[in-house]
């Protein structure tokens, strides 16, 4: 799915994970897929109904805060409420993204 200039994974990782591991499940999906930043991740969730296969769960963006042990989260419930200092030891959902590339 492409989103302005994201692509959207259409996988759906059906387990929580750890930071770290949603950062390596992203970049395991091939070049240039990774987690998305916290502004893309709002992008992600004001088009969840076109984008479809998002939970009503907390996802993880690859922005960091107060350093490296925590980041920030969004919850994709009716309100879309964002969270920093968030610690990467909790668990929760990932969605991939990557640059749309222009082909010339």
């Amino acid at each position: 799915m492409i989103i302005g200039n994201l692509e959207v994974a259409d996988i759906v990782f059906p387990e929580k994970m750890y930071w770290k591991e949603a950062k390596k499940a992203c970049t395991s999906l091939g070049e240039g897929w990774r987690l998305p930043t916290k502004d893309e991740l709002n992008i992600l969730f004001e088009n969840k109904a076109k984008i479809g296969g998002f939970s009503e769960n907390y996802y993880w963006s690859s922005t960091e805060t107060k350093g490296v042990y925590s980041a920030w989260i969004q919850l994709f419930d009716d309100f879309g409420v964002q969270f920093n200092s968030y610690v990467k030891g909790f668990k929760y959902n990932t969605r991939a993204v990557r640059d749309v590339q222009e082909i010339s």
